[in-house]
């Protein structure tokens, strides 16, 4: 499978926090996460594990008990069913994995990414 960039596809998934799905298989994920710098995603969990790189900006990352500042270049794992949330410090981009694939993020219009 191999997917070509293009600026359409974004969903808000809350306010000042759009994502797009990339790609995906039969047991992973990737989507690209645009955070407006005050933008928050307040505390979760989710029985996915979720692998992420930092591509652009900062942002305060909470995994569990733990706050971490997080700098362009930086990355992360967060394992399943861990509580995490984060808080944009300025206009950000994020990469994240997520395994299993998460069936929420799945896109549902014709000529959107597939499994390959």
């Amino acid at each position: 499978m191999f997917e070509k960039h293009d600026r359409k596809g974004y969903k808000t998934a809350l306010p000042g926090i759009r994502r797009k799905t990339l790609c995906y298989g039969a047991r992973t994920l990737m989507a690209e996460f645009v955070l407006e710098q005050g933008s928050v995603l307040p505390l979760h969990s989710h029985p996915h594990e979720q692998i992420g790189y930092l591509v652009k900006g900062h942002i305060c990352l909470k995994v569990g008990a733990k706050e971490h500042d997080v700098t362009a270049g930086d990355s992360w794992c967060v394992p399943s069913g861990v509580e995490h949330a984060a808080q944009s410090l300025e206009d950000s981009i994020a990469v994240e994995v997520f395994s299993p694939v998460r069936a929420d993020y799945l896109p549902a219009t014709p000529g959107a990414p597939s499994r390959g």
